[in-house]
């Protein structure tokens, strides 16, 4: 006796054939161009030469990429490492129900709705000795406080205002996380005479794990890729301390057109992001695992 199969319909996939076009359209066909950039030298819109990967070379060897790609790696780590617990602590102390709750959600997300130049230009005013708030008030208390003439002080500046717009992002990946956790765990911890500090270890430290990996993936990769805010409140200075790879980038394509060195380097910038990006998701991964294993012993 033959078993006869049912066609399958392959018409289903034109349904996804208008996305495939506009990934293509928006994201390959730009990629190959930046590629093909990178191995030639355009000396004008007729003469191009092909120059294999000395374009490659050229940029590794550049000693402005190191300087930018140690400042953007300080910069993404303290983001990390003062955005991440402020989150925590954020989404900690915020209401759990009732119309509390709503009003502080709406408050908490404010600033993730402001545009990103508009942020800088918040900051930069904010900043000013003469008429901003920050500044003046510094400015009072005896700090010389210059964050256009001062390296530190626009660095320093630069971090905060990034806290300021993002750690809101957290406080909302956690407090989801938080409030997924379901009451039978808090009432096991209460009748086991947990203190807080317990409950957060034990119970929601772990349970908040998959939304926290969320939230670090998505801070580093952004932090990483830091341009408008730092260029409209600094421009990259004062001399070069806030130029991160963004701007670099940014200074090759534009200012200079190096389309070759920039090309490459895009490409190379890509590179580190995703690499970077699969070495903590591991990590975190693994962390995770040595705690559950831990928990379990």
């Amino acid at each position: 006796m033959s078993v006869t199969t049912k066609p399958v319909n392959q018409k289903a996939w034109f349904l996804i054939l208008p996305v495939l076009l506009c990934v293509a359209f928006s994201a390959i066909m730009p990629l190959m161009t930046v590629v093909n950039y990178s191995v030639q030298d355009i000396i004008s819109p007729e003469r191009r030469v092909f120059v294999g990967t000395e374009w490659f070379a050229a940029i590794m060897r550049d000693e402005e990429l190191h300087g930018a790609l140690w400042r953007q790696l300080k910069f993404s780590l303290a983001v990390l490492a003062v955005e991440l617990p402020l989150g925590i602590m954020l989404a900690l102390s915020m209401p759990a129900q009732g119309w509390k709750a709503s009003v502080v959600l709406v408050i908490v997300s404010l600033s993730l709705l402001i545009p990103w130049n508009v942020v800088g230009t918040i900051w930069q005013i904010f900043g000013r000795t003469d008429i901003g708030l920050m500044g003046a008030a510094l400015q009072g208390l005896g700090i010389e406080y210059s964050y256009t003439g001062n390296a530190s002080h626009a660095w320093i500046t630069v971090l905060v205002m990034d806290v300021w717009h993002w750690t809101p992002l957290v406080a909302l990946l956690a407090y989801a996380g938080l409030r997924s956790i379901p009451d039978a765990y808090y009432q096991a911890a209460s009748i086991d005479g947990a203190s807080k500090l317990d409950v957060f270890w034990y119970v929601q430290l772990p349970k908040m794990r998959g939304v926290l990996m969320i939230a670090v993936l998505l801070r580093f990769m952004d932090s990483f890729m830091i341009y408008t805010e730092p260029f409209v409140l600094t421009g990259g200075g004062p001399g070069n301390s806030t130029t991160f790879l963004s701007q670099f980038l940014t200074q090759k394509a534009v200012g200079q057109f190096d389309l070759g060195p920039a090309a490459a380097f895009s490409l190379i910038y890509f590179l580190i992001i995703l690499l970077l990006c699969f070495i903590l998701y591991n990590w975190m991964q693994r962390v995770g695992t040595q705690s559950k294993e831990g928990g379990h012993a």
